[in-house]
């Protein structure tokens, strides 16, 4: 099979189209024929070797993590799925690649396409655990930073649809987008403390930030000093401020992201998607993912 690969940390220099052998389904596994895999901002970071702490690389290794496809083996143990179900999840082996093999799967509503399901799993378990983690409640209010990038445009959804007000922070160019999304916008940048307070004279519940651009701070003086109820997915400096990072992705996850993936086929849930490449332009799409530039998922195609 063709796949991405790189053998030493580095720039996208370090990726590499090759020819590997394709992986086999082990007990609790299915292996994916990959329609379509993701380009994320972790997955630069995991390239240069800045997530050794927390996500070993072993060489040669296939970068990515989500991904929708065919599932063509099923491995001992594996119960609710069988060959030719369409399906989206996390890779174990890496999704850049022509076949994935994974273990936390959901099916795949047919009215739902490839690239739309690839872009779902990281962006609605990430918020889905942010806001637990939170504990946001009807009526109370929630600033998210970074509310017009994937995983900040979920949370929205997700949070409008329990009943939070949403204080979002964004360009100008993203308001009306996220307007349409439910959120109250606001401009990121020097004295946006004061334009929150305005937005939001009731005072801010809780605080989740996506996009770690120095945001810890002015949350902190949101909240009233304290730290409780921030969480970051972000901003390494959260440990020396006693700010919860929120790490996961490990958790069984398969109901709640079929029950996603039924929201965005009925289009009660979108994830923007910027552009698409095919497999062999992956570095191209992590340099546009690490440059920060992107309005929406990037989408690889094996």
């Amino acid at each position: 099979m063709k796949a991405i690969e790189f053998d030493e940390f580095g720039g996208t220099e370090v990726l590499q189209l090759r020819e590997v052998a394709a992986p086999h389904a082990g007990p609790g596994q299915v292996r994916l024929k990959v329609m379509a895999a993701t380009a994320n901002p972790l997955d630069s970071r995991v390239r240069r070797g800045s997530m050794q702490h927390m996500i070993p690389t072993a060489f040669p290794a296939i970068p990515g993590i989500e991904a929708a496809g065919i599932v063509d083996e099923v491995g001992e143990g594996v119960t609710g799925f069988a060959p030719g179900d369409e399906v989206l999840g996390w890779t174990v082996t890496g999704s850049y690649a022509q076949y994935a093999l994974a273990d936390n799967v959901a099916l795949k509503p047919a009215g739902l396409g490839w690239e739309a399901a690839a872009a779902l799993p990281i962006a609605t378990e990430t918020s889905d655990r942010v806001l637990d983690l939170l504990k946001i409640t009807e009526g109370e209010t929630l600033l998210i930073h970074g509310a017009a990038g994937v995983t900040g445009s979920v949370g929205v959804q997700l949070a409008v649809a329990r009943g939070a007000t949403v204080i979002g922070t964004a360009s100008e160019a993203n308001h009306d987008y996220l307007r349409s999304l439910g959120a109250i916008p606001v401009t990121y940048g020097d004295g946006l403390a004061d334009r929150v307070r305005a937005a939001a004279p009731q005072g801010i519940d809780a605080v989740f930030d996506a996009t770690g651009h120095d945001a810890l701070d002015v949350s902190i003086e949101l909240r009233g000093g304290t730290t409780d109820r921030i969480v970051t997915i972000a901003d390494f400096r959260a440990m020396d401020l006693g700010i919860t990072f929120a790490i996961g992705g490990e958790r069984p996850f398969g109901p709640e992201l079929a029950a996603y993936a039924r929201l965005a086929a009925d289009g009660k849930l979108t994830v923007r998607i910027d552009q698409s490449f095919p497999l062999a332009d992956a570095a191209k799409a992590q340099d546009l993912s690490e440059g920060g530039h992107a309005r929406g998922k990037l989408i690889l195609h094996p």
